[in-house]
């Protein structure tokens, strides 16, 4: 027996929205009220994740919160020719402001705060507001270059890098929102619901102690499923999820890549996961599908 329409109409529906603006600017104002000792740098604060782009389920309670360095930034010039990278060189020297000041300065701008409750974390800074917790990820701006002819004229796609043990971490969140919008406008506003139901399954299996929660990470769901194409998302919920795993259960899911396009989703790195943990949420999906 095949889950209940009633049921994935449930799932299908957001969680509360309440709150996390409220969350988003308390973070925002204590930066503004920093004294910055080596002068205010230049930096955006954005959403990322499920408040942002409308795919909170009803377990969902952190917001992620990015604080973005934009005076200084890595980059990437893989795909550029010896010609513009020496272009590239020549208009550019080393920042004196780096990831690591502006991560501090940031950790301690919220920490005077006594409205907020500060603690580092791993990948970000962990924040209890008085609306709801917050996850900081402090990152500089990255820049994946594709074309350099000088500080003018050149085009790149922009990401975000933050250290995590030792290493950086780099991702495309302004990319990966763009495209999901732009997938659930050709699909009739259907992607997102599908995302939605897909997530509180997760969260159903869990609960059953048949899969584990670190091994089922929601942004790689997110990422599974924009590699299904249009066609298989329907305004019936109970058709999408049957035609989206009858798609991903006969397909080679190892090439697929993240929603922002640009990154493989497989694979050994800390921010890829493991073909074998997805094909088991798959095959699990479908037990529970099955078997309602």
């Amino acid at each position: 027996m095949a889950i209940p329409e009633s049921q994935l109409e449930i799932w299908a529906n957001p969680g509360s929205q309440d709150k996390y603006k409220d969350a988003h600017e308390s973070i925002r104002k204590a930066l503004d009220a920093y004294g910055w000792p080596n002068g205010k740098p230049t930096y955006d604060i954005y959403l990322q994740g499920s408040y942002k782009n409308s795919t909170t389920t009803r377990s969902n309670s952190d917001v992620d919160v990015v604080v973005q360095l934009n005076s200084s930034f890595k980059q990437d010039l893989s795909r550029l020719s010896q010609h513009e990278k020496d272009a590239y060189n020549r208009d550019h020297s080393d920042a004196t402001y780096r990831w690591d000041d502006f991560r501090g300065d940031v950790f301690n701008a919220l920490n005077t705060k006594d409205s907020l409750t500060v603690n580092q974390g791993n990948k970000c800074i962990k924040v209890k507001t008085p609306y709801l917790d917050a996850d900081v990820v402090v990152c500089m701006q990255y820049r994946f270059y594709e074309k350099y002819l000088n500080s003018t004229l050149n085009n790149y796609i922009e990401g975000m890098a933050f250290k995590s043990n030792g290493g950086w971490i780099v991702n495309y969140p302004k990319q990966h929102d763009k495209n999901g919008t732009l997938k659930s406008k050709n699909t009739n506003g259907n992607y997102y619901p599908a995302v939605r139901i897909f997530k509180n399954i997760k969260s159903k299996l869990i609960d059953k102690n048949i899969i584990n929660k670190e091994q089922v990470p929601s942004y790689f769901i997110e990422c599974l499923l924009y590699n299904v194409p249009y066609s298989n998302f329907e305004a019936r919920y109970g058709n999408t999820i049957r035609n989206v795993l009858s798609y991903l259960n006969q397909q080679d899911i190892t090439n697929f890549k993240c929603q922002n396009g640009i990154t493989s989703l497989f694979g050994d790195s800390p921010d890829q996961w493991s073909a074998k943990n997805a094909r088991n949420f798959i095959n699990k999906t479908i037990e529970l599908w099955n078997n309602w």
